[in-house]
């Protein structure tokens, strides 16, 4: 048994389905000062609507929910379903603290000295 869909309902349905994906994602991908939406992420990338988005290359930066999680180096590499692929050639993850060239050590205080009372 075949499934015959005219296209203007397979046009509908495709339409719908990209709008629903952009509502539920948070997570945006930020380049040269533009920022798009990311409709899908996986281990080795994500992907933009083919649309609205052009093809990057170079270095952008991924937040979720307005956090920074990572800086990624990209390239594009193809579309699909409406829906543009790009592929990590790097991606680091953003830690909360600077990082440093020395090891800390950390120090443990045994005992507080109090001021003396007048």
């Amino acid at each position: 048994m075949t499934t015959y869909v005219p296209k203007e309902v397979q046009a509908g349905l495709d339409a719908a389905r990209k709008k629903d994906q952009k509502r539920k994602s948070k997570m945006l991908v930020e380049a040269d000062g533009q920022t798009y939406r990311v409709l899908r992420f996986w281990d080795t990338g994500f992907a933009l609507d083919a649309e609205t988005a052009p093809h990057l290359r170079g270095y952008v930066d991924l937040y979720d929910r307005g956090e920074h999680l990572y800086q990624c180096l990209i390239l594009a590499c193809a579309e699909e379903a409406g829906q543009m692929c790009y592929e990590f050639k790097r991606l680091t993850a953003i830690s909360g603290k600077q990082p440093s060239d020395f090891v800390e050590e950390e120090i443990e205080v045994s005992g507080l000295i109090e001021a003396p009372r007048l």
